[in-house]
């Protein structure tokens, strides 16, 4: 406390602040009060001028501030780990039904799958298995481990062998993502449509952006003003006209901030929710956000008129 203090934070109520730091600890404190830290520039010997954040607090900032933007943080994980799942859960069924359409054991056989997924790497300096063997080997592992009702017994009375529709519910949104890369284009583009996606890339994309994002949330990560080191690929104007707004080459972190990832669990949920329930909330949290003399809600990525999109409205 007496460090923060030292670093120019204004601490009103001591007895609270070592609450707040051992509850939380002092790294993930000062992780959500970076934005606040004071910075200046610096020309380097060629010249090249580079911002660089200095270890001080700007005049005004507070612990309220800490405890605010922790606090919204907390209820935006929530509401993601929500949307991400209704998602996760509705993929897992969409793949296992296409795929299944094949063969019940589809995820087995190559023929099912693009090439790229099921050829071998043969490079001498470095020989692996393909990926499709690799994610096989990974879903056995969650198999075997899994202490499901319907697993026991598929284990028990067909020596463990799960259709595809089965298997698929053991899934998680990794294994998910990898599985659809390597399917064939034709079944791709049948569950990209299914979800109002334009194209197999970006659907693939979509999802891997998705894990990342939950991953954040499910490890109680600081998120809202995250860069994504998986951004979601972004339609070509015209493609999806509810997240046109995401080509504006006006909008702050336009490429990389989590605002990007929420517009894309708000799409894909119209496609499974009967009613819109998920956008509106997530819309009224976007609203209490902790505006400060350091942060708003354009921190995340969030176009300056957003509350006027359909996308947000039930």
């Amino acid at each position: 406390m007496e460090r923060l203090v030292q670093r120019g934070l204004e601490v009103d109520d001591p007895a609270r602040a070592l609450r707040l730091l051992e509850s939380v600890g002092y790294y993930r404190v000062t992780g959500y009060l970076y934005p606040f830290l004071e910075s200046g520039e610096e020309v380097d010997d060629e010249g090249r001028t580079t911002i660089r954040v200095l270890n001080k607090y700007r005049p005004g900032t507070a612990l309220h501030h800490a405890e605010e933007i922790i606090d919204f943080d907390r209820q935006l994980r929530l509401l993601v780990m929500e949307g991400v799942e209704r998602i996760e859960v509705a993929v897992r069924m969409r793949i296992g039904y296409v795929l299944g359409r094949s063969s019940p054991f589809a995820h087995e056989d190559p023929a099912c799958f693009d090439d790229s997924f099921t050829r071998a790497s043969t490079d001498n300096r470095d020989p692996s298995p393909s990926k499709q063997v690799q994610w096989l080997e990974r879903v056995k592992q969650r198999r075997d481990s899994s202490d499901e009702q319907f697993v026991a017994h598929f284990r028990r009375k067909y020596d463990d062998h799960m259709p595809v529709w089965a298997l698929t519910e053991l899934l998680e949104m990794g294994h998910l993502s990898k599985l659809y890369r390597g399917m064939l284009q034709k079944d791709a583009q049948e569950v990209a449509e299914a979800f109002g996606v334009p194209q197999k890339k970006v659907m693939g994309s979509w999802l891997a952006s998705l894990n990342y994002v939950r991953n954040v949330a499910a490890h109680h990560a600081r998120l809202f003003n995250r860069k994504l080191q998986h951004a979601p690929s972004r339609p070509r104007v015209g493609q999806v006209p509810l997240l046109d707004h995401l080509q504006d080459p006006a909008a702050p972190k336009g490429h990389f901030g989590v605002y990007n990832a929420l517009a894309i669990i708000a799409y894909m949920l119209r496609s499974i929710e009967a009613q819109q329930l998920w956008a509106p909330r997530l819309a009224e949290l976007l609203r209490t956000f902790p505006t400060s003399h350091a942060l708003s809600v354009q921190s995340m990525g969030a176009p300056q008129d957003w509350h006027t999109l359909d996308l947000w409205r039930g």
